[in-house]
């Protein structure tokens, strides 16, 4: 009996550090590592909060921003043609131009709208008009009113002949007037 007394003393002890190593090894050792894990994950949460509130705070300042963005868009659309399509921006176009020669005392014989040309994202809508213009004064006043119209414009090709020799006012002109127009 003193021997299984023996055993056991060595095995009750023994088998007490194998209990606690093993219950430090899956029971603390578990919780610990959860609870790292937890504070990791409470940590990113708040860094995100953090991202968030000041993106919060800064919306007043984008906003600003994206009015101005929007505003500079409107100022340079302005300097466009208008239209929904290529067809409807060069008649929008032809009829601006028409509009010029005619208030000063032009008369129209002939207009011909040109295939729109590619441009990247946009397209440059081209209008050939042949015209009759009183004098040289009023060639003048139209291509200035042309080259300094609100939607830029641009004369591409211009020919003027005096319409009669012996008489030297009307002068017959072809004028080749192209405009920016969005991508449709």
């Amino acid at each position: 009996m003193k021997r299984k007394s023996k055993i056991l003393v060595i095995s009750v002890p023994l088998m007490v550090i194998l209990f606690g190593a093993v219950l430090y090894q899956y029971g603390y050792l578990r919780v610990r590592s959860e609870l790292a894990a937890r504070e990791d994950a409470a940590d990113v949460k708040l860094k995100t909060l953090k991202k968030y509130m000041t993106l919060i705070a800064d919306k007043p300042r984008l906003e600003k921003k994206l009015a101005a963005q929007r505003e500079t868009r409107k100022a340079e659309n302005s300097k466009m043609i208008e239209g929904q399509t290529p067809s409807a921006a060069a008649a929008a176009l032809q009829g601006a131009v028409k509009e010029m020669i005619t208030s000063r005392g032009g008369i129209i014989s002939s207009e011909r709208v040109e295939k729109p040309e590619e441009a990247g994202k946009f397209k440059i809508i081209t209008v050939t008009i042949d015209a009759v213009l009183p004098d040289t004064r009023a060639l003048n006043d139209t291509l200035y009113a042309i080259e300094t119209q609100t939607p830029h414009l641009v004369v591409r090709d211009l020919d003027s002949r005096i319409r009669n020799f012996k008489e030297p006012r009307d002068l017959t002109v072809k004028l080749k007037v192209s405009g920016l127009t969005g991508g449709s």
